[in-house]
């Protein structure tokens, strides 16, 4: 049988009649990858690293039977994968464009596999075709159609120096075996001239974004014409495989040692000098002349294996050695190893993917609604459900948080303040300290007596009424002073009613601000949160000015005149209030007096006209804080809590001020629910990576 020339024909990376389990494992590893899932999920895959000029790219063509392209320009400038199958048709090549970052280098969510050209069925296409393709993906602004065609050359310019997309190669053919390896850019040690600084960094990125993960297998190639410490390879894998435990190491262009150094080079091959896991290989590739020449590739294997026969010290190491020597002997072992990853890996593939489903899912669950495609609709179900919820809250709600639960201690410390406004009267002259308390009858109602700055004395009590006399009989004194008394006491209530109702106002605002928030905070972006703000804002002010004004007219009421019919109530205090001034005097007036009875002592008392005025300035006090006390917080509840209908008055307003019944209405609604950039740009993650780990637990489901 005549040779096959090494760019015609392919070897695979184990035994061509390897068991259909492996296969399908392999198979099943391929088409999660077509998901893009890699970018959530750690998969099995073999990466090949190397600096430039390794050798790299002769070791991919003997193991994949393909020429890459080896000119400058797009060469290596973006990943290759190859993914090679066994098959029993005629050996062919799809190429496709994998694109699963932007122009940015961000993720894109699910990943895009692009069919670059018609299927390649002659090898000596593969070249060009890879090529073009590099081309396409360094130009992701450009219709990848336009690079199929035309000049076979380089760019003059491109988009990006180096990108991390990708092209994929899915080759397969008789002569394959099952396998899937990624080859990346070489690493750059300098840029020369023209070049850019900043693409070494690039290479060094896009080599990290596949090493980092625990399951890439590093297949690090090293050329014996450099010194090992200066190959910038070695550090990068070491830098993220520090234990040697996936890393693979292979030799190449041995018979460029220079004379005496071999010895050097064996001992990796021995595993003593930077010592791996998985050992190290070497192999012998021809070179650019006998490449050009156009050696099969049976003539460049038997090459490779009479040179490490023949040539000392090769020929003469151990047999352990002898076994890491070889494209052969390489590519069996990776098979094994591949292999071996992809089991342990499955059963952890499966939980991975269903923990991930649950948080993608949580994740998607805790973003708002997206916009309803009934914008009108959903505007009014949100006007409707906050109006109900305003409205049962200022109703009532039976829990510490309800509006009533947090006024009710203001209601206590505004009736305490009115009660606190009453009049300090003494039944005795000022300086005089008659033994007098307080009635026992006033211990529940008014806490304590106002204090020494604001007590009136029964003398100035007595002055006020004659000095207010103008006509009246003797013993009648005018009802100017009494009315006069009580106003002095309203006049006081001013105050503790704006704290009440300003302190109840701040509660009722806070609250509705926070309902607010909690039904529309997610709609900030459109405007829709603060155009309903504004509205109720309107709303609020109206029911403030509203009930303020009522309040000012219960106090200008108060103020303007001094009523009761409750004249039983009234009486009743007046009189206990006579008794208690009466028997204070009636204590001290008694000395020196023994024998006198009570009334003719009241008779004698010439302060006596002075306690009834007090008397009934205290009686209607009782009579009308009592009823201030009730009315303040009574229309306070009837003007601002109640003083809107706040399920229908309050979503009728909304309903107006948003104008979502109007003729623009769907756009106006539609503009209010949009969505801010961020949040949509979330969703669109959640929901592409959804479907990729969604696709990649089906496919992981074929296996089982």
């Amino acid at each position: 049988m005549p040779a096959v020339p090494v760019r015609e024909r392919g070897v695979g990376l184990s035994d061509p009649e390897q068991s259909a389990g492996r296969r399908k494992t392999l198979e099943l590893v391929n088409r999660m990858h077509n998901t893009g899932v890699q970018s959530d999920i750690d998969l099995p895959m073999i990466a090949v690293v190397g600096s430039q000029s390794a050798g790299k790219s002769s070791l991919i063509e003997s193991i994949s039977g393909i020429t890459l392209p080896r000119a400058s320009g797009t060469c290596t400038r973006c990943p290759t994968e190859c993914r090679l199958a066994y098959s029993t048709q005629p050996w062919s090549c799809k190429v496709s464009l994998r694109k699963t970052f932007d122009e940015q280098g961000r993720p894109m969510g699910t990943a895009e596999n692009i069919p670059f050209g018609p299927i390649i069925k002659d090898k000596k296409q593969v070249e060009e075709r890879i090529r073009r393709a590099q081309r396409a993906i360094l130009c992701p602004n450009q219709n990848p159609d336009t690079f199929l065609s035309g000049p076979d050359e380089d760019p003059n310019h491109r988009e990006l120096t180096f990108s991390k997309n990708c092209v994929s190669l899915e080759i397969s053919g008789p002569e394959l075996t099952d396998l899937s390896f990624c080859d990346l850019p070489g690493l750059i040690a300098s840029v020369g001239q023209g070049g850019n600084a900043s693409d070494i960094d690039l290479v060094k990125d896009l080599i990290k974004t596949y090493i980092c993960k625990p399951s890439c297998l590093i297949l690090l190639t090293v050329t014996c014409e450099t010194d090992f410490e200066n190959q910038g390879a070695h550090q990068i894998a070491k830098q993220y495989d520090p234990e040697g435990k996936r890393t693979i190491g292979v030799l190449t262009k041995p018979d460029r040692i220079p004379p005496g150094e071999e010895e050097h080079w064996l001992r990796f091959i021995r595993n003593d000098a930077e010592p791996l896991a998985n050992g190290w290989f070497t192999v012998k590739q021809p070179g650019s002349s006998e490449l050009k020449t156009g050696i099969t590739w049976a003539d460049a294997r038997a090459q490779e294996k009479h040179f490490f026969t023949s040539t000392g010290p090769w020929s003469s190491a151990e047999a352990y050695c002898q076994k890491r020597f070889g494209t052969q002997n390489l590519t069996e072992s990776l098979s094994k190893i591949l292999s071996d990853l992809i089991k342990r890996r499955l059963p952890e593939l499966a939980d991975e993917l269903n923990n991930l489903l649950k948080q993608t899912e949580l994740r998607l669950r805790k973003l708002p609604k997206p916009p309803s495609e009934n914008p009108v609709s959903e505007i009014i179900e949100l006007v409707s459900g906050f109006s109900r919820s305003l409205s049962t809250y200022v109703e009532g709600t039976p829990d510490e948080r309800g509006i009533h639960q947090i006024i009710r201690p203001l209601h206590v410390k505004f009736k305490d303040a009115i009660k606190e406004t009453a009049p300090n009267f003494r039944p005795y002259k000022y300086g005089e300290w008659l033994h007098y308390e307080p009635p026992t009858f006033l211990a529940a109602e008014e806490p304590k007596l106002g204090s020494d700055d604001s007590v009136i004395y029964v003398n100035q009590v007595m002055n006020l009424a004659l000095q207010a006399k103008t006509r009246e009989l003797p013993d009648n004194y005018p009802f100017v002073v009494t009315r006069r008394l009580i106003k002095q006491a309203v006049e006081k209530w001013v105050d503790p009613s704006h704290e009440l109702f300003e302190a109840e106002y701040t509660v009722l605002v806070e609250r509705v601000n926070g309902m607010i928030e909690e039904h529309f905070a997610s709609f900030v972006h459109g405007g829709l949160y603060h155009r309903v703000k504004s509205i109720v804002d309107e709303v609020l002010t109206e029911c403030h000015s509203a009930a303020l004004k009522r309040i000012d007219w219960l106090l200008e009421m108060e103020e303007a005149a001094t009523f009761t019919l409750n004249e039983h109530y009234f009486s009743d205090y007046r009189q206990k209030f006579l008794d208690s001034y009466r028997n204070a005097r009636a204590e001290e007036n008694s000395r020196g007096e023994e024998g006198l009875r009570p009334e003719e002592l009241v008779a004698r008392d010439q302060f006596e006209p002075a306690l009834q005025i007090m008397a009934s300035v205290r009686g209607y006090f009782q009579v009308s804080s009592t009823r201030f006390a009730d009315m303040v917080p009574m229309t306070i509840d009837q003007e601002l809590l109640r003083g809107l209908d706040w399920d229908r008055g309050v979503r009728t307003a909304l309903i107006e001020g948003l104008e979502v019944t109007g003729s623009n209405s769907f756009e106006k609604s539609r503009q209010f629910l949009q969505e801010p950039p961020d949040v949509q740009s979330r969703r669109e993650d959640l929901l592409k990576r959804l479907e990729r780990l969604r696709l990649a637990k089906r496919e992981l489901q074929t296996l089982f």
